[in-house]
Order: C-alpha cells, then structure tokens, then sequence
C-alpha cells in the first residue's frame, strides 16, 4: 500500500493535516475548492523565482489567509513590503477577495520534497545528466539533516528512444509506518525530448506526539 498511495494523503490526521482549511455550504464549495486553485497556480507564476513550497489557504467569513513557505522571502517581500502588496494587489483583483498574505521562511530548503524535486527539474533541463543531478541532490538533503532520500525519474531519460523509469535511494523510506514524517512532491522537467516526470520522497524521522498536535514542514500546529 506504501507504494501506491500519497504518503501525505495517507497521514492525514494521524501526524499531518490539510493545507487547505475551511468550511463552506454545499452550494459554494466547487467555487471555493476551484478558487483554491488558481489562486495557487496564479502566486506559483508570479513567484517563479522565490522557492515557494508549500501554500495554505485558510478561508473567514470575509477574508482568505494565504500562507507562503519560500526559501527566499525577501524576494516576495521586496523592498519595505512593496512586491507583497502588489501581489495582494493581484490577487485582490482577480479573485475580488480580501487576502491576508503571510510570509514563512524554509530553514532548510535541502531538505524539502518540493524544492528538491524543482533543483532537479531545473538541472535537466539545462541538459545536466539526470544521475548527477539526482545523486547530488540526495547528498545535499542528507548532509542537511535528512533521515532517507528517494527520488524517481521517468520518461525519455537522456532522450533514448524508449521512455524507462529509474530509482536513486539513500538512508531509509519506511513507507508504510504511519509514524514516519514523510515529505512527498512530484514535479515536471519539460527537455526537447519530452516530459520527465520526478517524484522525491524525503524522510525525515518519527514522530510520537500525544498532545493531539499534527506535524508538517518542519513546523507544529495545534488541532
């Protein structure tokens, strides 16, 4: 089963929670669930640059809260607070929604499933052999911290003529123990022979917490 399920999804509510947090009434919740969305792909493309991971929304009664964990923050910020608020600008307009954006800074972006997949993308497709890429992501993730490193690649690796699959692991991945605190990202290198598909999985140890509190992204949240 640990190898076919998300590893996020399959921890909901034992160590970890949604991203996404809000209630809404039946006849409002596709539009509540497809503003979600966008608003994440609109902030992904206006921070391109900004190693942004994870968004959360949280949704009030008359404002939406979006957190954005990004291993630069003063990139998003800028100057004196001026880029934030042309992105709330933005988002104001399109969404005709009152946002409420908070900046969270990634300590360790090493050791984050998104960001490590996006070097790796990133590397490919700038034709950096995809085992170099791999082997030494993995190594930069392990010397910051982490437990095990899994990262997958498939597609026309190196442009061969027959698409084909391959593993790069070090440390240990124990999938199936609900324990484990396991980061999970899937991502996309676009090559002049095709899509590469990457999946990484970081682990980065147990979790044994009684206080009815989940972890995620290195930070603790109380349920």
């Amino acid at each position: 089963m640990g190898q076919k399920v998300n590893p996020t999804i399959q921890r909901i509510g034992i160590i970890k929670t949604w991203d996404n947090r809000w209630f809404a009434p039946k006849k409002k919740y596709a539009k509540y669930l497809h503003q979600d969305f966008e608003i994440e792909t609109t902030i992904r493309k206006e921070l391109d640059d900004a190693g942004v991971s994870n968004i959360e929304i949280h949704r009030t009664a008359n404002k939406v809260h979006v957190n954005i964990h990004s291993a630069k923050p003063g990139i998003i910020i800028g100057r004196q607070g001026a880029n934030l608020d042309v992105l709330k600008d933005k988002l104001k307009k399109k969404f005709n929604e009152d946002f409420v954006v908070n900046i969270k800074e990634i300590k360790k972006p090493a050791i984050d499933a998104f960001l490590l997949g996006d070097s790796i993308a990133k590397q490919i497709e700038k034709r950096v052999s995809y085992r170099r890429a791999a082997k030494m992501a993995i190594e930069k993730a392990m010397e910051s911290g982490a437990q095990g490193v899994k990262v997958s690649l498939g597609g026309r690796l190196n442009g061969v003529e027959i698409s084909r699959s391959e593993f790069f692991t070090q440390g240990k991945i124990p999938l199936h123990t609900f324990r484990a605190n396991i980061e999970y990202a899937e991502q996309r290198a676009s090559t002049t022979y095709g899509v590469i598909g990457i999946k990484v999985w970081i682990y980065k140890g147990d979790v044994f917490n009684k206080k009815g509190q989940y972890i995620n992204d290195n930070k603790e949240e109380t349920a």
